[in-house]
């Protein structure tokens, strides 16, 4: 068959949307703002301080990029003078389990950096293919948040993540202290075929990727320990880099839903004596004794979701948070998500509607989701707190009400313009 020298629509649809990437799509045009030079005194602000309630007309003073002090009359000689008066101040809002600054355009495989192949790869950093020049990352920071937990993807153990400021220049601009995170993602067992022969093989199949994660961690934990007799002729780079999370001195973030995933999952904690945290949680709730015994945590990221099973409650998922709280399950709330992360407000706002006050909702995406990734002296309104501050006319958990119309990061204040508002005044000249 004779080929043709046409490039077909294919092709060209593919080159267009490459020569797109290479010019708008890979870097944003706002510029990170500078260091904190002059103290910034907040006057009469109601202040979400999420420690220690929501105090009305309160004056707030930061300095250096960090929270000094919180009170009625403060005076500050240098400081320069911001009236929010009727305005509302929070905290900076921290995104769990996204992959922003990884992705750009999820169906264009040059633009996404999430995902790597292989099943074994705890040495892999998010951090390395994070891009702070994101057009992503402006259009989410305009909805309040600050900081984003940056999460690798993969097929089972998938890397490594890491807390981000979404204002900086670079990645090492960009990078926030936390604890040492893994992430494992757990297999689902799928439905159970009545032909006899096809459930063997599913049954197979899910029992083999068991195999597969507990080969994992025992050629780890034997790495481990020829580690502590100092006995290893040959480094490793994927066990060197897994010795932490042996040692304590990390979390195993597992990524499950179902109540038989997250019962191995614990069962794998305890056999380690790993730090868990729970990604996706959502029959985690059922599971509160087990979880409590070892200490484990949840980020639930299923609040805005359908119910898992068909014979549920449609309202389930939104209940979840308040059934966690009620089991004295440590809890944050996250979004699994890249640009659709900015709706992070917008599901803890749907908590409170099932369960949840206001304040705990707050709470569960500010100082519990920093509690969570060890991020010390962050989430929270109070004195020696970083300076990471969103002031807004109205309540923040409703995007119906809700303007926000400042944001500082570090004390540092942030332009909030994008490319969406951008072509939005273009257009408007039309």
């Amino acid at each position: 068959m004779r080929r043709s020298n046409r490039p077909n629509a294919f092709a060209i649809a593919i080159l267009a949307q490459l020569s797109l990437l290479s010019t708008a799509v890979l870097a944003h045009d706002m510029v990170p703002a500078p260091a904190q030079a002059a103290s910034i005194l907040f006057k009469n602000a109601t202040l979400h301080t999420v420690t220690d309630g929501v105090k009305l007309n309160t004056d707030l003073l930061i300095q250096d990029g960090v929270i000094k002090s919180i009170g009625s009359d403060l005076t500050a000689p240098d400081a320069v003078i911001v009236d929010v008066t009727n305005k509302h101040i929070y905290p900076g809002l921290i995104a769990l389990d996204t992959s922003m600054g990884l992705i750009e355009v999820e169906m264009m495989r040059p633009s996404n950096d999430s995902y790597e192949i292989g099943l074994s790869n705890p040495q892999l950093e998010a951090i390395d293919a994070f891009n702070p020049d994101s057009e992503i990352i402006p259009t989410v920071r305009v909805n309040g948040i600050t900081h984003a937990q940056v999460v690798p993807q993969g097929e089972r153990l998938a890397g490594q993540s890491a807390l981000v400021s979404l204002d900086s220049w670079t990645i090492e601009d960009a990078v926030v202290p936390s604890t040492l995170a893994f992430h494992l993602y757990w297999p689902h067992q799928e439905a159970l075929p009545e032909d006899k022969d096809k459930r063997k093989k599913t049954l197979e199949k899910y029992q083999s990727s068991l195999t597969q994660i507990d080969r994992i961690f025992s050629d780890g934990y034997r790495y481990f320990l020829a580690s502590n007799a100092n006995k290893i002729s040959t480094q490793d780079i994927r066990w060197q880099a897994l010795l932490p999370l042996y040692r304590g001195q990390a979390k195993l973030f597992v990524h499950a839903n179902g109540q038989k995933q997250i019962e191995e999952a614990v069962s794998l904690a305890k056999q380690y004596q790993f730090k868990l945290v729970i990604v996706g949680g959502y029959d985690a709730w059922r599971l509160g004794e087990q979880l409590n015994e070892i200490g484990a945590q949840v980020i639930y990221t299923k609040t805005l979701s359908l119910p898992m099973r068909n014979d549920e409650p449609i309202e389930l998922s939104f209940k979840i948070p308040a059934l966690l709280k009620q089991a004295q399950i440590p809890f944050a709330l996250g979004f699994s998500s890249d640009w659709n992360s900015r709706n992070l407000p917008l599901a803890a706002g749907q908590t409170v509607a099932y369960g949840l006050s206001k304040e705990e909702a707050l709470k569960s995406i500010t100082l519990d989701a920093a509690r969570i990734i060890g991020a010390d002296m962050m989430g929270a309104i109070a004195a020696g707190y970083a300076a990471n501050l969103v002031i807004s006319t109205g309540d923040i958990l409703d995007p119906m009400m809700t303007k926000i119309e400042q944001v500082y990061i570090d004390g540092r204040k942030v332009d909030l313009n994008n490319r969406q508002q951008q072509l939005y005044q273009k257009y408007l000249k039309r």
